[in-house]
């Protein structure tokens, strides 16, 4: 297993602050970066230092915590004042991985329900610091649920592909897409994994080979463009990914390039799941098509890592992510049990199962 830890509070509140992989600098240089206030974190997660849906929902709850846990000496309303103005500073970073606004808003109500039991400025900030701790330590045990589901998914000598980096350095804990294989390495079964370089910041060949290398997985790089080649060269046994957002009807959000390694594993008949908790599923939206896509600066295709590559004045169009519809996904896996040919009915008996409160509707495509 590997032993990389992607992000933590340091110290007490106030006065603590978060620690983080600088993951833009890898797999060069591996480098920890302080992040001490709220503007900070929001650059932190805008540029990629941290990146991964549950980890920005880590990194977003800790972030909310700079900035208000020298608020104890302020009344409760004040410090619910801050908490609704970092929680709003917070959101603005990145629109599409839902675990930003799924943290936020826990944190949100956390202290909504410490003020109306009483609490003055002082508690509300105390509660909001366990509350942070709390989505920390959920995400490191959710990770670890899923690594155990998902690797009963893996035989002895299977061979895997995956598209970007769903792995440590995406979460708290040990992955989302990675925690089956490192679950079935540490089982003692022999895997290997075909890792997409994932452009146009390639973060499988930057973070998803490094980390695998780290623990001593066997690990092949591709070009994202070689990864149908593969496939059809019976090289790979199955596909897992992990995901930014899911609808309630099973679509999946996830790095731009997933939908077409979705594609590729229906038309060679490679089982595509995807690896993802229930606080990536986003139960207002019941279709992928409402999914709001970010779209990232067209440098990052112009002149990537600094180097130009592209003539002077191309018009750029880079998404950040694509939309997998849920009939080409073989299984979710979820920290409450492995999804099969997920379907609306399917995914929200799982979120009843995990305690999510949501409001079932007939499915609408038109935004």
């Amino acid at each position: 297993m590997t032993s990389v830890q992607t992000l933590c509070w340091v110290g007490d509140s106030p006065g603590g602050y978060v620690e983080m992989v600088e993951q833009t600098l890898l797999p060069l240089d591996y480098e920890l970066l302080a992040v001490r206030t709220v503007p900070q974190m929001v650059d932190a997660i805008y540029r990629l230092a941290v990146r991964g849906a549950p980890a920005i929902g880590v990194a977003a709850a800790y972030g909310l915590m700079l900035g208000v846990q020298d608020a104890g000496g302020e009344s409760a309303n004040e410090v619910l004042r801050r908490t609704e103005d970092c929680a709003t500073t917070l959101a603005a970073a990145r629109p599409t991985a839902v675990n930003l606004f799924w943290a936020l808003d826990r944190m949100k109500a956390r202290a909504a329900r410490d003020a109306a039991a009483g609490a003055n400025g002082a508690g509300i900030v105390s509660g909001l610091f366990e509350e942070a701790h709390a989505i920390y330590h959920s995400d490191q045990d959710t990770c670890r649920r899923m690594g155990d589901i998902g690797a009963d998914l893996i035989a002895d000598g299977n061979t895997l592909l995956t598209h970007c980096n769903a792995g440590a350095l995406a979460t708290a804990g040990m992955g989302t897409a990675l925690a089956p294989i490192y679950r079935a390495h540490e089982q003692g079964k022999r895997v290997a994994v075909y890792a997409d370089e994932t452009r146009p910041l390639l973060q499988g060949a930057r973070i998803t080979s490094w980390e695998l290398m780290q623990a001593g997985i066997d690990v092949t790089l591709i070009a994202d463009t070689a990864m149908a080649r593969v496939m059809s060269e019976g090289r790979i046994d199955a596909v897992f990914v992990g995901s930014d957002r899911n609808a309630r009807d099973a679509d999946v959000c996830n790095k731009v390039g997933t939908y077409a390694v979705a594609l590729a594993a229906q038309a060679h008949y490679v089982p595509f799941y995807v690896v993802a908790p229930l606080s990536t599923v986003d139960p207002s939206l019941d279709s992928g098509e409402l999914i709001p896509i970010e779209e990232r600066p067209a440098e990052e295709v112009t002149c990537g890592f600094g180097k130009r590559t592209a003539p002077e004045g191309v018009r750029v169009y880079n998404p950040a992510f694509d939309v997998t519809p849920a009939r080409l996904v073989r299984g979710i896996v979820t920290e409450v049990g492995l999804i099969e040919h997920p379907t609306m009915a399917k995914m929200e008996a799982a979120l009843r199962a995990g305690g999510v409160e949501f409001q079932s509707r007939p499915r609408t495509t038109t935004p």
